[in-house]
């Protein structure tokens, strides 16, 4: 029988032996499957709806107000998300740990995938790595999360059915002291024609400032969910950026979880 020494909490509290499991018995799995068997066309994800870290890793060095900020999480998609699914009778997958610890939105070989610094903020935590623990990270936490989708697009799939897959995101009002000034952005890759339609329909809401792959852009050295899940397969797909603070009360979740329901419904006609 091996040993592995366990590096001492008051050494260093946010590091984490890789010999030990990452995920105590009693924490949540890596992902949340909502309402699997829902018959919308739509596939939604929500990579980023949690701010939780293993105990394990402790607070990764960061103070409570840091990881209460859009760093470790994107604010009000949770409910957002699980409106959605109700809503649309849409199955969805939620992580359930903070895309500071690994971001399932993003490939194993980003920079951002598990980063030492997210916007301004140095995530100690994340610094010199081993490789024993990345992989520790991506095995538990990354790797079930995009398996679990895949066997799901497979399913579809083989039941001759072609998924949208939609991802659930929100964006900081201000970001490195730069006013956004877009309610709500879509970012598409290869499906330019679907992408396309949910800014018309999003835009035709009312008085809304609308981003086309903006304020990010969907590059596959960059991007996970779209370039894997969707393009890759010839799939309709798309994420939706909603500006948090429009969704970080129910009233908010609530006005744009109708919004966004009008707006799929009425996409779907036309490519689903």
């Amino acid at each position: 029988m091996t040993s592995s020494k366990v590096i001492p909490r008051t050494e260093n509290r946010w590091r984490h032996d890789p010999g030990q499991p990452l995920l105590a018995i009693d924490e949540p799995p890596p992902y949340a499957a909502i309402n699997p068997d829902g018959i919308s066309p739509y596939l939604l994800l929500c990579e980023h709806a949690s701010n939780r870290i293993p105990r394990a890793l402790g607070d990764l060095g960061l103070p409570a107000a840091e990881r209460l900020r859009h760093i470790a999480w994107d604010i009000g998609v949770s409910a957002l998300s699980q409106y959605l699914s109700r809503t649309l009778d849409a199955p969805l997958f939620m992580t359930n740990y903070s895309r500071l610890v690994i971001d399932c939105n993003r490939p194993l070989d980003a920079p951002s995938a598990i980063p030492d610094i997210s916007e301004a903020t140095e995530i100690p935590g994340n610094i010199d790595l081993s490789a024993p623990e990345r992989e520790q990270r991506i095995k538990t936490l990354f790797t079930p999360y995009a398996n679990a989708i895949a066997r799901r697009l497979d399913l579809l799939q083989s039941q001759g059915k072609r998924p949208i897959v939609i991802g659930i995101h929100s964006f900081t009002p201000v970001y490195l002291g730069r006013q956004r000034p877009w309610h709500a952005g879509i970012l598409y890759g290869a499906a330019a024609g679907f992408g396309q339609t949910l800014i018309r329909e999003l835009r035709s809401e009312g008085d809304l400032t609308i981003g086309d792959n903006e304020p990010y852009t969907i590059h596959p050295d960059e991007d996970y969910t779209v370039p894997v899940h969707a393009d890759a397969r010839g799939l309709d797909g798309a994420l939706i950026e909603v500006r948090h603070d429009l969704i970080d009360t129910l009233a908010g979740v609530d006005a744009w979880g109708d919004r966004l329901t009008r707006c799929l419904l009425s996409a779907s006609k036309e490519h689903g």
